[in-house]
């Protein structure tokens, strides 16, 4: 299989996964609104998030369809078949999208903005990332005994439970991000950019083929999900996207990466934690509302501002990201 991608390549798989976006994203739409698969708002959040209740749902459906048919077939043109790297990608990609389905559908059932239950939803997103540690312990073992291939080591249990850990807590994290149109969409468009740009470094053709085919899908849902959002990406989305962040970067051995590429999904979750901890222990709250993007509206900022905001601090801490662990 050959590791080196051209440009053309490149660029023609990216393109691929948001023309695949943008062509179905209309007929999407109308099947949702069809469907009643509306969003539920929490009757908690700021008052002017009350207007997007009925916004169709559930359109992280186009993102991770998009992305996965561009990705595989891309792979058997530019490097002439689909190896274990992108398979399990896409395999651990699909596993939490079903997981973010099953909480969705829960949650439109029942007509409230409650899915599954915590703990059910952790297990299962604890199972599947524990299969994928699984799969990527495999992958460095064959490498090792593979002559001139590079496998970064064998796989350490302490490794193994920090990218179960990792891959939970990212999962979750983009989760959380995923309160602002656009936002979540936005931020992964420039993570999965940051991770082709590492995959092309460490010469990894399926790690970049995958992260190109996420960045076109999440740029082409962008077009229906910016300001004022025609359709949410819902659990299905964001919880796929933050595992396949993370796949992304255990199997290019880039802890660092992820957290850059990632940070403001993390600091998102930050906040939800330190605000239950104050709240629990103190009695206090630190910030208006969390995740903080919420407390930034409540502050009197415009959505549109905080979106673009939170773009701006992503972009220039991906490109740091990239620099520093090139």
């Amino acid at each position: 299989m050959a590791n080196h991608l051209t440009s053309f390549q490149m660029a023609a798989i990216a393109l691929g996964a948001l023309d695949i976006a943008v062509m179905l994203g209309g007929p999407m739409i109308r099947a949702l609104k069809q469907a009643g698969v509306g969003q539920r708002v929490r009757d908690d959040g700021p008052q002017r998030h009350l207007e997007k209740e009925g916004t169709p749902t559930m359109g992280g459906v186009l993102i991770i369809g998009a992305a996965v048919a561009a990705a595989l077939l891309g792979s058997w043109w530019a490097v002439a078949g689909v190896g274990l790297e992108l398979l399990v990608l896409v395999a651990v990609t699909g596993a939490f999208a079903a997981i973010g389905l099953a909480d969705d559908w829960r949650k439109i059932k029942r007509g409230r903005s409650l899915g599954l239950r915590a703990r059910d939803k952790l297990a299962l997103q604890f199972l599947a990332g524990a299969a994928f540690v699984y799969a990527l312990a495999g992958q460095r073992a064959l490498s090792a005994a593979t002559p001139g291939e590079t496998s970064g080591g064998a796989l350490t249990a302490a490794a193994g439970v920090f990218w179960l850990l990792a891959m939970v807590a990212t999962s979750n994290a983009v989760n959380l991000a995923d309160g602002l149109d656009g936002l979540a969409a936005g931020l992964c468009t420039l993570a999965a950019l940051g991770f082709a740009a590492l995959g092309v470094h460490a010469g990894r053709p399926e790690v970049t083929i995958f992260a190109l085919a996420l960045a076109g899908g999440c740029f082409g849902f962008l077009l229906f999900n910016r300001h004022p959002a025609r359709v949410f990406m819902g659990d299905v989305g964001a919880l796929a996207l933050g595992a396949a962040m993370a796949g992304m970067a255990a199997w290019l051995n880039q802890p660092l990466a992820l957290i850059g590429f990632c940070l403001v999904p993390f600091i998102e979750e930050g906040s939800v934690i330190l605000q239950v901890v104050s709240f629990k222990t103190r009695g206090k709250r630190i910030f208006k509302m969390s995740p903080i993007h919420h407390h930034f509206e409540l502050s009197g900022w415009p959505e549109q501002r905080v979106v673009v905001t939170f773009w701006a601090v992503a972009l220039l801490v991906a490109a740091a990201t990239v620099v520093l662990v090139r």
